[in-house]
């Protein structure tokens, strides 16, 4: 199969080092990749990846047999209808299937009307509704921008007056999307989050092994919000049965209600849980593999996830479970000094080893410089990939090669999977 891969962070180049594992695969073309993609084959310049139109012409024109969407913006830009109407099959949601990340507010309706377990919320156009509606409820308060932002525009903080400021960052600054800006403030769910993925073929969902992720900058769950700063899988701790409740009470719901509205769901479908006295609650959904945890769950899957990706896209996806390795993962983030508001770019980067069975440093905010050097490009930089027999293992083995990994600003969490 001749497969073309959108995106160039360190989960697209973790898809396509999977992908590329696969003795279907003939040749992975990434498009707007990076270094670590262009190793794995050729990376095309010069398309947008969410200039759908000129995305499809291209898919076509080079006859690929299957289109991978790795981030969010070119499917809430209707990137995978463009491809269906041109015939070229797609991994991933339609636009309308994509509002469930590109939306919060649309997601809080679909999980009213399937019945889904998630936070009290509100949603509000009127800065002054939006702040009446705080000031009654206790904190912590939970204030999220109702578009797409980078996984940046979440605040949960106890302080009203944060929360305010927050509240017009979403309305009027830079969070604000759409005709009309909306944010969304929630109830705050306690315990501790998990991360579930499903492979959705419209009908049916196949979960893969979950992932726990590190959303705060800095060590002790502290400092904003980030993309992600680590990960790792399996999780020991979960309750038995925990993933098929998710799948029983939350994602077949969500497919069944959404194939009620005439357009099914196919792709990844990321649930962000809470795992509350009270059982499991939905914090979002995503419309993709979650990054960081996308670098912790694919170097354990030993199923063929190309077969899968392809089955799921034509709405043939067989039931059964996915084979894992019984090994663990541990993914440490490497980001620029100053990310997430104003990360540092520059700087030759040393010291990145040799892929390995134990040890695997994907790709995010790197380039090339004239003379060959990859040099830090952004605010997440590398993902740096340790796989042990347990995750003290795999963690020991992460950090090693944290440490050997050099450049002027580099900065990342010494808690990862502690």
């Amino acid at each position: 199969m001749k497969v073309l891969l959108l995106g160039s962070g360190g989960r697209e180049h973790a898809l396509g080092w999977a992908i590329s594992r696969s003795p279907r695969c003939d040749e992975l073309m990434s498009l707007s990749g990076n270094p670590g993609l262009a190793e794995l084959g050729p990376s095309v310049e010069g398309i947008d990846a969410s200039d759908v139109g000129a995305v499809a012409a291209f898919a076509r024109a080079q006859g690929t047999d299957l289109v991978v969407v790795g981030p969010e913006a070119p499917l809430a830009a209707g990137v995978v209808d463009a491809l269906n109407s041109m015939g070229v099959a797609a991994f991933g949601p339609t636009r309308a299937g994509a509002r469930l990340e590109a939306s919060k507010s649309f997601a809080k309706e679909v999980m009213a009307a399937a019945g889904v377990p998630t936070g009290a919320y509100g949603q509000f156009t009127d800065a002054a509704e939006a702040a009446a509606y705080l000031t009654s409820h206790p904190a912590p308060h939970v204030v999220k921008a109702d578009g797409l932002a980078a996984g940046k525009g979440v605040l949960v903080t106890e302080s009203l007056d944060d929360a305010t400021a927050w509240v017009e960052r979403c309305l009027t600054g830079s969070f604000a999307s759409g005709e009309e800006p909306t944010v969304v403030i929630e109830e705050f769910l306690p315990g501790p989050e998990l991360s579930v993925f499903f492979l959705c073929d419209g009908i049916n969902a196949v979960p893969l092994q979950p992932a726990r992720d590190y959303k705060r900058r800095s060590e002790g769950d502290t400092g904003p919000n980030t993309g992600g700063m680590g990960s790792f899988s399996p999780v020991a701790d979960l309750p038995e049965g925990l993933v098929e409740e998710v799948r029983t009470t939350i994602a077949l719901p969500v497919l069944t209600e959404m194939a009620s509205r005439g357009t099914p769901y196919r792709g990844f479908l990321y649930v962000g849980l809470a795992l509350t006295p009270d059982g499991p609650k939905v914090i979002e959904f995503n419309c993709r593999l979650g990054d960081p945890e996308t670098q912790a769950v694919l170097p354990l899957l030993e199923s063929d996830l190309l077969a899968l990706m392809h089955a799921a896209a034509t709405a043939t996806l067989p039931d059964g479970d996915l084979v894992w390795s019984d090994r663990a993962a541990v993914n440490v983030v490497l980001a620029a000094d100053g990310y997430p508001e104003s990360p540092t770019k520059g700087g030759v980067i040393t010291g990145i080893p040799t892929p390995s069975d134990d040890l695997i440093v994907f790709h995010a905010g790197t380039t090339s410089d004239e003379k060959g050097r990859t040099v830090a490009n952004g605010g997440r930089v590398l993902s740096v990939v340790g796989l042990g027999d347990d995750v003290p293992s795999a963690r020991q083995r992460a950090y090693g090669a944290v440490d050997a990994i050099s450049w002027p600003h580099k900065v990342f969490r010494t808690d990862i999977a502690q």
